[in-house]
């Protein structure tokens, strides 16, 4: 999986070096793995240990802990994509009997349904999986201390509920379903609900002297789906490319975007550490860019993979401590680092291969009230709207092959453009979503709401 590394500059490489080595001397990890990926593919690998004459490689696996959850989310918009559920469906539709059957499956995919943070009973990453051997005692009695829908409180056992559905619905067991429907078509051969050797060992490290203890390995039965696997730099490089691209056999990238959307309210802290949730996938906002993927923890572990989509640059950390190594913060550093230094170069552009006259018709300046706004023709098959200088609502929006377009994003997501002419044929305004823009403002004679005061514009005087 690893391309030469002479694909990013020397300098470059010696910046992510520097990052990984005083993060695992000032986090006092055992050991720590780390690679990049740009362009769809792993172009640096890096580790740091404490053991002489040994670094582990980007083939030894580590456990991810909740990057397992992303894994998870990939198979219910599998099944959501199939026609099998809605993701507005209640889980009572599809798993009845939990107690938390009025929770839809985008409430638990977003950790918006209510849920417990935690299992009830003993830490459940610490403790074998076979105290908790049924869904109730995940669950337990205490289902939602928080209503649906009005906050983001983060619950493991939601996404246990996840992987018993998916049980359900395909009628195998969830690492099964994991393996032959996500593992094997993107090559992830290193990863897994189990240790494969090479794998490292888990330590906790004492917080104010320089010794350790091992970690207790354990398997977390039903809790599995929500932090179970173990992987590597190389096979979580590989699952880093296929949640920007895609995969049409796993799911589409149409699919990942609606994973990368917000769909989760921020409140008030989050909103100031510029954290947000998707579908089975966090969303950072972090030194002007946007990045997405997850971070994991569990009992002698700490892992993350973050994307910035934009830059098309993504990194993985893996560690081997159970804490004091902010590794989603050396993951997005690792990005800046490359994204700052090699910015992406960006595509050629390239004219439409046709032109559409009456298309052609909308493009350039129109005026919402007073306000000037610019409509553009792109050669993506896509038109903008939006503000001709500033901030302000701008969208784009796809075509719905009869004239009209609908908006993709922003202010004006799934609105209705529409190009309104008189009865000779020439064109009058655009129409969105009752919003009026006219070729000039308060233009005589066009549908302005409200109508123009028939004395037009004048001076002061």
């Amino acid at each position: 999986m690893t391309t030469p590394q002479e694909e990013l500059l020397p300098a470059t490489r010696r910046a992510l070096l520097h990052r990984i080595a005083v993060a695992q001397a000032d986090g006092r990890a055992p050991s720590l793995v780390a690679a990049v990926v740009r362009d769809g593919r792993a172009v640096w690998h890096g580790a740091r240990t404490s053991v002489d004459g040994h670094g582990p490689d980007e083939n030894v696996q580590y456990r991810i802990g909740s990057i397992t959850k992303t894994f998870t989310a990939v198979l219910v918009l599998r099944l959501r994509d199939e026609g099998a559920l809605d993701l507005e469906d209640p889980l009572e539709k599809h798993l009845p009997g939990t107690g938390a059957g009025e929770v839809t499956i985008a409430q638990l995919l977003a950790h918006t349904g209510g849920l417990a943070a935690e299992t009830p009973g003993p830490w459940w990453e610490r403790t074998p999986g076979s105290l908790r051997p049924e869904l109730a005692d995940v669950l337990g009695n205490r289902t939602a201390p928080h209503p649906a829908r009005r906050r983001f409180h983060y619950s493991n056992p939601g996404y246990a509920v996840l992987g018993a559905l998916v049980e359900k619905l395909r009628g195998a067991p969830w690492e099964e379903v994991l393996l032959r429907e996500v593992l094997e078509p993107l090559g992830l051969d290193r990863t897994s609900v189990r240790p494969q050797a090479p794998a490292a060992g888990g330590w906790a490290v004492h917080p104010w002297a320089d010794v350790m203890q091992p970690e207790p390995v354990e398997d977390y039965g039903p809790m599995a789906p929500a932090g179970q696997l173990w992987s590597t730099t190389a096979d979580l490089a590989r699952f880093a490319a296929f949640l920007v691209r895609g995969d049409d056999r796993v799911l589409s990238a149409e699919t990942l975007r609606e994973m990368r959307t917000p769909a989760a309210p921020a409140e008030a802290a989050e909103l100031a550490d510029g954290s947000t949730y998707g579908l089975g996938l966090q969303l950072l906002h972090r030194d002007g860019r946007l990045l997405v993927g997850h971070a994991g923890s569990v009992p002698g572990f700490l892992a993350a993979l973050f994307i910035g989509v934009e830059d098309d640059v993504a990194a993985v950390v893996l560690a081997n401590c159970t804490s004091g190594l902010f590794v989603a913060q050396v993951a997005t550093d690792l990005v800046r680092l490359v994204a700052e230094a090699e910015p992406r170069i960006p595509e050629p552009w390239r004219p439409l291969r046709e032109a559409d006259r009456s298309v052609l018709e909308l493009a350039g300046q129109w005026y919402w009230g007073t306000s000037p706004s610019v409509l553009r023709v792109t050669a993506d098959g896509l038109v903008s709207l939006g503000p001709l200088s500033g901030g302000g609502r701008r969208s784009r929006f796809r075509p719905n092959g009869d004239g009209s377009w609908t908006g993709i994003e922003g202010y004006f997501a799934g609105e209705v453009l529409r190009a309104v002419r008189r009865p000779d044929g020439t064109l009058d305004h655009l129409d969105l979503g009752s919003f009026v823009f006219t070729r000039q403002p308060y233009e005589e004679g066009a549908a302005v709401p409200g109508g123009v005061h028939p004395e037009g514009w004048r001076g002061i005087g």
